[in-house]
């Protein structure tokens, strides 16, 4: 096992230099950049994307190289047409663009080696700032959201396999179904427009994670003021995952409970209960916790934006939108290598965490 992760771990670095690669590369050909949306400020207008003379070669994070010709700058920058064009190349030089692209390539992986991710372009402050100012609001999400669906959907996942094919397991699985088939965002709004103080009650906060003046309560009034602003922004981003672990649960037991071992040890005279945690549940549950790293994973950097949009929640899914339309690459590559990095190492640990739980598993018999 030991050999295996060695071999796993290793490949986490060509894997994320890949990924950084065609990452920067795209950069190359996608219209539009900050130096664009300066122009648009200076000039009082807003420049889309595809206003770009030349139709490719954004001056992003890996624009081309803009330090020649500074006579034609009018020809480069839609918009720039009367602008000096010292001010358009002290721009460049400001951004970096003044440097050719493999330089600006290798000075990246260079700095994002040790963590080194600069400054955001116009929010004058460093990314991992930026990111850490963010991450709260999505931790809070991550962790309650895969704590809840984990503790709701096992023991339900569980009951369905026992009472496969009764009523109890055909109603659940219908409410299960319409709930999954309902867009999060959807269901956000239809939470704030019942419960929020829209057309009907006003029992959960419009917004935010705390109240004004949470700071002042006490311990009990803060942790009640925070639990109850996460109720509805939790029960929309979790509907999904509900529902998939739900069946997922139900399913593990059901392959187990209709194994050999199983009739067996009810031949000997064992319980159902007794048979059901003594024996099928340790092999059923091995694909369900195993996947708890991956879960929270997901629930920490997927599926949160238009959440975040509608709760008025500030966290790290918006910051990435964010980043994204303002053309704020040094925020946007950070947030990719960092997202991309613990998305390797977890899926790494969900191997480890199988083989604990597990012995009999053996990564290292396959290829990987």
């Amino acid at each position: 096992m030991a050999a295996y992760l060695l071999k796993r771990f290793l490949l986490i670095f060509p894997t994320l230099l890949g990924i950084m690669t065609i990452s920067f590369i795209i950069i190359q050909f996608a219209p539009g950049g900050p130096i664009e949306r300066i122009i648009a400020q200076v000039q009082g207008t807003e420049v889309s994307a595809g206003d770009r003379v030349g139709g490719g070669g954004g001056d992003g994070l890996g624009g081309r190289n803009n330090a020649s010709a500074i006579g034609a700058e009018s020809s480069k920058y839609r918009g720039a047409q009367g602008l000096d064009p010292a001010f358009i190349k002290s721009l460049e030089k400001q951004f970096g663009f003044d440097k050719p692209a493999h330089e600006r390539y290798f000075l990246m992986l260079k700095n994002y080696a040790v963590f080194d991710f600069g400054k955001s372009y116009f929010r004058d402050v460093s990314v991992l700032q930026l990111i850490r100012e963010k991450m709260p609001v999505s931790i809070s999400l991550g962790i309650w959201m895969t704590i809840a669906t984990y503790l709701l959907s096992i023991p339900l996942g569980i009951r369905k396999a026992v009472h496969d094919g009764e009523k109890f397991d055909t109603w659940t699985s219908g409410v299960l179904v319409v709930g999954y088939a309902l867009p999060g965002f959807l269901v956000g709004v239809l939470l704030l427009v019942v419960f929020a103080g829209g057309s009907f009650f006003q029992w959960f906060p419009l917004r935010g994670l705390t109240s004004d003046g949470w700071a002042n309560l006490s311990w009990f009034g803060k942790a009640k003021d925070y639990a109850w602003h996460l109720v509805l922004p939790l029960t929309a981003l979790a509907l999904g995952s509900f529902t998939t672990m739900t069946f997922l649960t139900k399913n593990a037991f059901l392959d187990e409970i209709r194994k050999q071992y199983v009739i067996t040890a009810r031949a000997k005279g064992l319980t159902d209960r007794r048979v059901l945690y003594g024996h099928v549940f340790r092999n059923a549950m091995l694909l369900v916790i195993a996947g708890f790293p991956g879960a929270f994973v997901s629930a920490f950097f997927s599926g949160s934006l238009l959440i975040e949009k509608i709760f008025s929640l500030d966290g790290l899914g918006f910051l990435g939108w964010d980043s994204l339309i303002n053309r704020d690459y040094p925020v946007t590559f950070a947030t990719l290598y960092i997202f991309s990095l613990m998305g390797l190492l977890v899926k790494l640990l969900s191997d480890f965490i199988c083989t604990l739980i597990d012995p009999r598993i053996d990564f290292e018999s396959r290829e990987i």
